[in-house]
């Protein structure tokens, strides 16, 4: 008699066999991402680690992607702009880190919203940390990104470096630490750029010299009252620093808009600066830029900030837009 072919089965339990992990996972239908752009590159993606090599998002790198998306959206109509008369924009980026939002941007604008079209832009991560230069040199490579520079220097380098152009159109600087935010402010006056998109971060110098003052402002300022306190201090220094910022902003002859960058419960860092120099000198414009000169001077007066009258200068050149 022929015999019948049976399932193979385990050794011992005469149940078939499981199939192996791999096949499993295969049979799972993939992850829909929903944030996920069409044309973004995947490979960058999992290089930034906002993607897992099986190409999933989790809550975490789902909140990053999310705050460069909403960025994104604030600076894709400046570098537009900037790059309407055919003259390519060139846009530096501050503390780059691991470069994921100059990546980003890069992707979002040059290989999703401008796919296949002739636009002519650089764009130019500047950071201290040698190897993630390196690394960040090798991406692009890889990716084909070509028009994307990584340069090993401190902002003060950066100034007078000759790897970068003598003008630069957009300035960003993303969770910049303490005074790192106005040291990328002061390259952005020194390369006469037309507009600064800034996210600051840990804001500490200010409150430090509250602090070492205090006890004088307590006597001559009721104000004072507002940092007598140790918390007080740092959450007012906090404040008050980005209230500088932008009077010097506007000093300098730009118009500032502050928002929010995302919501709160995605970042406690979310403080959003924009400021943009217009075009053509106006009168309107030059009256505000010298109201804004002497109310921040007054400001520091007032706070007993006298000391960081250097750090909140107003350029040379100042009196107007470019």
């Amino acid at each position: 008699m022929q015999k019948t072919s049976t399932p193979s089965t385990g050794p011992s339990t005469g149940k078939p066999k499981r199939k192996t992990l791999a096949a499993a996972q295969a049979a799972k239908p993939a992850q829909v991402i929903e944030e996920l752009r069409p044309g973004q590159s995947i490979e960058l993606l999992q290089e930034l680690h906002i993607l897992t090599r099986e190409g999933k998002l989790n809550q975490d790198t789902r909140r990053k992607l999310k705050q460069v998306y909403h960025l994104f959206q604030f600076i894709e109509p400046l570098l537009g702009e900037v790059s309407s008369d055919g003259h390519g924009f060139t846009l530096a980026d501050h503390g780059a880190g691991k470069s994921y939002l100059g990546f980003i941007l890069y992707d979002l604008f040059f290989n999703v919203a401008h796919r296949g079209e002739p636009v002519n832009g650089h764009i130019y991560g500047i950071e201290t940390r040698a190897e993630l230069i390196e690394k960040s040199r090798a991406l692009a490579a890889r990716l084909g990104f070509a028009n994307m520079s990584f340069l090993n220097l401190s902002v003060q380098e950066a100034t007078t470096s000759a790897g970068l152009p003598p003008q630069v159109d957009i300035v960003t600087a993303l969770h910049a630490c303490d005074t790192a935010t106005d040291d990328a402010i002061a390259f952005g006056l020194a390369k006469q750029a037309r507009h600064m998109v800034l996210v600051p971060c840990c804001q500490a110098e200010v409150a430090g010299v509250l602090k070492k003052s205090r006890a004088l402002n307590l006597g001559r300022n009721p104000l004072a009252e507002l940092w007598r306190h140790p918390l007080h201090t740092r959450e007012f220094g906090s404040q008050i620093t980005n209230v500088l910022r932008c009077l010097q902003l506007e000093a300098n002859g730009y118009q500032v808009t502050v928002t929010e960058l995302v919501g709160w419960e995605h970042s406690m860092k979310n403080e959003l600066i924009l400021a943009s120099r217009p075009a053509l000198p106006n009168v309107a414009n030059m009256a505000k830029t010298r109201a804004a000169q002497t109310r921040l001077q007054e400001v520091l007066a007032e706070l007993g900030l006298g000391q960081l009258t250097a750090r909140f200068a107003v350029g040379a050149g100042d009196a107007g837009p470019a």
